[in-house]
């Protein structure tokens, strides 16, 4: 088995959880590719586990060989995960670091018991929708995925922006407006 592990940033207070849940992964052969921002931010964590660590830096480093991407943080850290993951259909486990855990809602002091869930199967996948967002501009380039919804808003102090929606390439409306909100069901 082979997880990633992603996050914005570990407190300082932080990082023995951190070093259990590598602990905790090792104990079970579990092979593990980090995102290279933690890694580098936390070297003294990693450093031990330098030769079985492998790094990862965005999409295109996840590959087929990944079960499941461990996000720790709040829910932004796993809305940041779906970026990452965009449609390779990797799982995502979400350990709460932050503050908000409606996604991410495993907490810290869990890592142990999610961990062996991981390893025995014993777990249950929240399937969510993913929205993809198409422009005729290059406006989102790095992440035209989001988990929740996306906002279209107007720019500077333009009055009112002119929005042409479109479902499944059939006209639906234009609408004027200062924002479009697009959500999930």
């Amino acid at each position: 088995m082979t997880v990633a592990i992603y996050s914005r940033g570990i407190e300082p207070d932080q990082q023995s959880q951190l070093y259990t849940l590598l602990q905790e992964l090792q104990q079970h052969q579990i092979q593990t590719v980090v995102y290279k921002d933690l890694a580098e931010k936390h070297p003294e964590v990693f450093s031990p586990y330098d030769a079985a660590t492998q790094i990862f830096s965005g999409h295109n480093d996840l590959n087929e060989q990944i079960d499941c991407i461990i996000s720790l943080g709040g829910d932004g850290t796993i809305l940041d995960s779906a970026t990452l993951v965009k449609d390779k259909a990797i799982p995502i486990l979400g350990i709460n670091f932050g503050r908000l855990g409606f996604l991410a809602s495993i907490g810290k002091e869990e890592l142990s018991t999610a961990v062996d869930a991981l390893v025995h199967g014993t777990y249950v996948v929240d399937k969510r929708s993913l929205i993809h967002v198409d422009a005729n501009m290059p406006i989102f380039e790095e992440a035209p995925f989001g988990l929740n919804e996306f906002v279209i808003h107007k720019r500077d102090l333009n009055p009112m922006i002119k929005i042409h929606t479109y479902l499944n390439g059939e006209f639906l409306n234009t609408y004027w407006a200062d924002g479009l909100i697009v959500s999930t069901p």
